[in-house]
């Protein structure tokens, strides 16, 4: 007897045409390995594929939601958002944009500011949305990330910051690119007082952030394959006419040149971030008996 029979029912979610209709991102395939995944699973697992480890895009308050203790997170000047200082229009004036991306993100800006806890660690913490114009730095986000260190030095607690970025926001010039040296004064300030500063680099962190504060920290740490560096590889590429060397940019590149001190898996992130502290001498807040 076979161990399957066919359905003499028709199925009930046939769409008009006779076609099953599946919803719709129910499935979600591996850019790593091609592998077809539950989406459910694959969110659940950290948006890490579960049979190559392949690291997919994070959206921002899912990134705070894995790092941040539950109940711990506390966001700091939501509100803030960029103007138009300089007028400036391409193909659509900025403030087209700008509306344009408030409304995919959800958000005001393209990062996230706050303060919590990693593992009972107290930490003031800030979040790139890349999903937000590519995670560009702008005025604003120059401003939210100089107040994560500022925060850090008034509360006397260890800075970290999640960078994904491709770099100034060109709509802002000059006002942009003050802002490495803006964020880079903070962060010396916060040296200079002898407190930590974790820089987590993500997928991609390249431009003025890859210049500036993401690689300023005491630690740098980048995830698997990461692309991290001033101009990417295509660029460079056409720039000075030659091949670059296989896997160029890369985190695993980076780690073998010195450029960075550890690569960490996303499903360690939080547990490895609090031992960096401590090692650092950051206290954790040890839960009540």
């Amino acid at each position: 007897m076979a161990w399957w029979r066919r359905k003499k029912e028709p199925l009930q979610n046939q769409s008009p045409e006779g076609k099953v209709s599946v919803p719709k991102g129910l499935w979600s395939k591996c850019e790593g390995c091609g592998e077809i995944t539950y989406t459910e699973e694959l969110v659940q697992n950290l948006r890490v594929c579960p049979v190559c480890g392949h690291h997919h895009v994070m959206p921002t308050d899912e990134r705070i939601a894995a790092t941040m203790d539950e109940g711990s997170w506390v966001e700091l000047h939501a509100d803030m958002r960029s103007g138009d200082p300089l007028g400036f229009k391409d193909q659509k004036p900025y403030g087209k944009r700008l509306a344009a991306a408030r409304e995919k993100a959800q958000r005001e800006d393209a990062f996230v500011c706050g303060t919590g806890r990693v593992e009972g660690v107290e930490v003031a913490a800030g979040f790139f949305a890349f999903e937000f114009m590519g995670g560009s730095m702008g005025s604003v986000v120059g401003e939210k990330v100089t107040r994560v260190f500022e925060v850090a030095l008034e509360r006397r607690i260890p800075a970290i910051v999640f960078n994904a970025s491709g770099g100034a926001r060109m709509q802002e010039g000059i006002l942009s690119l003050m802002q490495m040296a803006k964020t880079s004064a903070a962060r010396a300030r916060l040296r200079d007082a002898g407190l930590p500063y974790v820089s987590v680099l993500l997928h991609p962190t390249t431009g003025g952030v890859a210049a500036s504060f993401a690689f300023l920290g005491d630690i740098i740490v980048a995830e698997p394959l990461a692309l991290i560096g001033f101009a990417g590889p295509r660029v460079i590429k056409e720039t000075i006419g030659q091949e670059l060397p296989e896997g160029f940019q890369r985190a695993e590149f980076l780690l073998e040149h010195g450029m960075i001190d550890r690569i960490v898996s996303r499903l360690e992130m939080r547990e490895q971030l609090a031992t960096m502290l401590e090692l650092l001498g950051c206290e954790r807040e040890r839960e009540s008996a």
